[in-house]
């Protein structure tokens, strides 16, 4: 479940920052999967081959159970993905 594209909303600030709330991503069985973040607990730029994005490390309740995991946001194409989950 690396690097899988997914729906995000996201709130901006007055100064430009942004901020993943809730995003929506498909599961092993292919159901949808609706995930309220619950905390960010760090932001971190980072620029790959020319390619400036931000890792968000996050927390987060997914069936009963406590998620941590990094959303990838890359900044040019204003694309989230699931980048990887945490254990």
């Amino acid at each position: 479940m690396s690097n899988q594209p997914v729906d995000v909303i996201s709130v901006c600030s007055a100064n430009g920052d942004i901020r993943p709330l809730r995003l929506r991503m498909e599961d092993e069985q292919h159901q949808l999967l609706r995930v309220d973040i619950d905390e960010i607990i760090s932001v971190k730029p980072i620029q790959f081959v020319g390619i400036e994005a931000q890792i968000f490390l996050c927390k987060a309740q997914v069936a009963g159970k406590q998620w941590l995991f990094e959303l990838k946001y890359t900044i040019r194409t204003h694309s989230w993905c699931f980048f990887r989950r945490v254990y």
